[in-house]
């Protein structure tokens, strides 16, 4: 497997070269894969959203002094989305979040710029970034050409980071959105995911795939998540084992000071990317998105009041052209409506989204941020060790 493909830029000042070689140490890409096998697909030969072709991903990661952990992650669905419009939609499981842009994505059926996932206090900033990047590419927006409507999710990451520091800039998300690339990229603490806690483990960045068989088109399904989940340990499920309640007390989130997690902070939030090369149009995305909820629920996932739980979900083969200003070319292709592949796809998606947070919480690393909480990774020895004990009592 070639290397995770990882992108960071660190804001630091001479006095905090040692906080630098720290954060590099705890933003290098995971090495760590899934040590199980989660559903009957088989996964892409990345296990990931870039094995969509076309599809690209940059992570933007902030580690800095003792309170900067923060960061962003870009999703592309191709090099040009601008004149290269995507059919999608998005589905909203619980509202207590924000992804920007998808009142026009429901509207027009198509996504036409880049998804950017990064802290709550921050989503100003990057939407600005996006603006900034299209106008790059794009001259003639706002002067002769529609305006864009930046597509810009957030999870709150204020129990590890400065979150009111606001420290992703425009400037970044531009450089950001300019180094996409396709292939492997890294994922855990890094990007939005730096400050990430979910099921009272270490959080972050996930992601996966799944390709269904040529009898139903041999189209891949991919997913990225942003895992910030707020359910407790007790409700972590991994391959139908109940890892969390027996893991019980081991490497809780270290508090040097009493803190009281309420809203946001207590509830999380999951950013859910879904993308897929079938020909599918809004209609169709909206009821794939959909099945990521089945995904998450299978992880043992609920869906708090304080939890924003929103997803999007694109497709790579049906695009809309832009062909002049104001002008947008339909597809001119069929729509897969056939019963049984779109049943594989929804499946796929339930698969894919359910890996996706598993590789969070498997690929993630501790974390020590603000006011000195410490956020543990998910003991993956431990948690091997139980998923064995599991499967040899159920061979016997």
């Amino acid at each position: 497997m070639q290397s995770r493909y990882f992108w960071a830029h660190f804001r630091v000042v001479p006095t905090l070269v040692l906080a630098l070689v720290a954060g590099l140490a705890l933003a290098s890409p995971a090495l760590a894969v899934l040590p199980i096998r989660v559903g009957v697909y088989t996964p892409g030969p990345l296990d990931g959203i870039t094995d969509v072709p076309g599809v690209r991903v940059a992570n933007l990661t902030l580690i800095a002094g003792t309170d900067v952990r923060t960061g962003a992650t870009a999703i592309l669905p191709n090099a040009d989305p601008w004149d290269r419009k995507v059919a999608a939609a998005t589905f909203i499981l619980n509202g207590n979040g924000e992804m920007t842009g998808t009142h026009w994505i429901n509207e027009a059926g198509y996504l036409e710029e880049p998804i950017v996932l990064t802290d709550t206090m921050d989503v100003g900033l990057a939407d600005n970034g996006v603006i900034s990047w299209v106008e790059q590419h794009e001259p003639h927006v706002g002067l002769t050409d529609d305006v864009p409507l930046p597509v810009v999710a957030e999870c709150d990451d204020q129990l590890l980071n400065d979150i009111r520091g606001r420290h992703v800039r425009s400037a970044d998300i531009v450089k950001l959105l300019n180094s996409e690339e396709t292939g492997q990229f890294a994922r855990g603490s890094v990007g939005a995911g730096t400050g990430m806690r979910a099921f009272d483990f270490k959080g972050g960045i996930g992601s996966a795939s799944r390709v269904i068989s040529r009898r139903d088109g041999g189209y891949t399904v991919g997913v990225l998540v942003n895992d910030n989940t707020g359910s407790t340990r007790r409700q972590l499920v991994i391959d139908g084992v109940p890892v969390g309640r027996l893991l019980g007390n081991v490497d809780r989130t270290t508090f040097p000071h009493p803190t009281a997690l309420r809203g946001r902070m207590a509830s999380g939030s999951i950013i859910v990317v879904v993308a897929t090369n079938a020909p599918l149009d809004s209609r169709q995305l909206h009821a794939l998105a959909k099945r990521a909820a089945l995904g998450m629920a299978r992880t043992g996932l609920t869906s708090d009041v304080g939890s924003g739980d929103l997803f999007i979900a694109f497709s790579t083969g049906y695009v809309y052209r832009h062909i002049a200003p104001f002008r947008v070319k339909a597809p001119a292709i069929a729509t897969l409506e056939a019963d049984r592949k779109l049943n594989s796809l929804y499946r796929a998606t339930a698969e894919a989204t359910q890996a996706a947070i598993y590789d969070a919480l498997f690929e993630a690393t501790t974390i020590t941020g603000r006011g000195g909480v410490t956020v543990h990774a998910l003991p993956k020895r431990r948690v091997e060790a139980l998923l064995a004990r599991v499967r040899a009592a159920e061979r016997r």
